[in-house]
């Protein structure tokens, strides 16, 4: 690791993933192809569901607002990472590197609140059917996804600012996109309290989400058991499993690695981790939600009939 002045730290070196000469393509092209397959999916669901009015329910809004934040999301750190993966260091201007860790923080902290938006319309829908409409309003669908953006790009200002602020006595940072904790080995300074700060920060938001989601599907558990029939309850189940995936694969993956144990990042797995959520969770997001969705199905076959009705017109 190249020790320099700090004052003069204009740009820090991505080492990213150390892989062979033989798997370096394969590595690249299969992240390559994950990428455009995340951006084509989550299209696909925004598409879908404003093209289709049997999806213009609060739940398929939910899921465009999730896969439109997936979008931005996936494309803040898989080019960093495809640059990483076919030169395997990969040079990135300071200021573009805060820039990356603000915006990745924001957006991921977004989704914690949106995945409890999410989880508490579900709970309506299924402990409050009578009012749910009237509860789930279109203003109120509006509001709760804007107030999910505004206080993810509030609350990562916090370490986002701590960290630009720091001095820097190194350069190569051991990861394929800017980070909090590859970012503060590099810092000239103790940074213990900062690491507290960050802990504290990303731990409270992700333990208060996921606490409040947990109370609501006890809830709709407790509703659930209550429904005469097993079909009634089977579809009450269904309607929930693919959120509660995403919810697992987002939340257990993010808490390994900003508050597990310091092991985890000083062997470097954090890395291989952080793909998870990073890159495989807005992957499977499109697929989870859309994968035996009766629905769904039903509105492609719907949106597919007009296309080719509108294409023997012309």
């Amino acid at each position: 690791m190249d020790h320099v002045n700090h004052t003069g730290i204009r740009s820090f070196i991505l080492s990213g993933f150390t892989t062979t000469g033989n798997l370096r393509p394969l590595a690249f092209l299969g992240a390559l192809c994950i990428y455009i397959l995340t951006l084509a999916g989550n299209l696909f669901i925004i598409i879908l569901v404003h093209a289709d009015s049997g999806l213009s329910t609060p739940m398929y809004f939910f899921i465009s607002v999730l896969s439109f934040l997936e979008l931005w999301y996936v494309s803040t750190t898989v080019p960093t990472l495809l640059q990483t993966l076919l030169h395997e260091c990969s040079p990135i201007s300071s200021t573009m590197c805060f820039i990356q860790l603000y915006v990745f923080h924001s957006l991921g902290i977004t989704e914690c609140y949106l995945l409890c938006a999410m989880a508490l319309d579900r709970y309506l829908a299924i402990c409050q059917p009578l009012r749910y409409h009237a509860i789930m309003s279109r203003q109120v669908q509006l509001w709760l996804t804007g107030t999910s953006w505004v206080a993810g790009f509030s609350a990562a200002l916090v370490p986002a600012s701590l960290t630009a602020t720091l001095p820097f006595c190194f350069k190569k940072v051991a990861h394929y996109f800017c980070d909090l904790a590859p970012l503060m080995q590099l810092s000239c300074v103790d940074t213990s309290w900062h690491s507290h700060i960050y802990i504290a920060v990303i731990g409270i938001i992700n333990t208060c989400n996921l606490m409040f989601i947990l109370g609501l599907y006890g809830g709709i558990l407790k509703a659930v058991l209550k429904l005469p029939s097993a079909a009634s309850r089977a579809k009450a189940f269904s309607t929930c499993s693919s959120h509660m995936t995403v919810v697992t694969l987002f939340f257990g993956s993010a808490f390994i690695v900003y508050v597990g144990p310091p092991e985890i990042r000083a062997e470097g797995r954090d890395k291989f981790i952080a793909l998870v959520y990073s890159l495989f969770t807005p992957f499977f997001n499109p697929i989870i939600y859309t994968l035996r969705n009766k629905e769904v199905k039903e509105a492609v076959r719907r949106v597919s009939q007009r296309i080719r009705a509108l294409l023997k017109r012309s």
